[in-house]
């Protein structure tokens, strides 16, 4: 059975910084590429950061770019996200996905809040 499990959520100031990590189990990690979407209250899905499973080529949203990073640890089986310099508009429950051609997998999500 295939979990993904992410954690590292949390309230911060504006300004402040997170690492959401996301640990999957019942698949081959080192195949699939990684993604972090996240999902702003009252909005859509959207796709924040992606990083494939050949060379650890990364994409980003534009808006944070600059701001966050995406990382695998294939040893560890976990994809993390850094997040920096963090805006109100960055409050969004977060997702990882793992794909592989047309298999998906998601996590259930970890709330990220930005407020002073």
């Amino acid at each position: 059975q295939v979990q993904l499990v992410e954690s590292g959520g949390g309230s911060v100031q504006p300004g402040g910084s997170l690492r959401l990590s996301c640990t999957a189990s019942g698949l081959t990690f080192s195949s699939y590429a990684m993604q972090w979407y996240r999902r702003p209250p009252g909005k859509e899905l959207v796709l924040v950061a992606s990083i494939n499973n050949n060379f650890g080529t990364t994409d980003y949203l534009d808006s944070v770019k600059g701001r966050f990073t995406i990382s695998r640890d294939n040893a560890k089986n976990t994809v993390y996200l850094q997040m920096h310099s963090l805006k109100p508009e960055d409050a969004a429950v977060y997702y990882c996905k793992a794909h592989r051609g047309m298999t998906e997998y998601w996590g259930r999500g970890t709330q990220v809040t930005v407020s002073s």
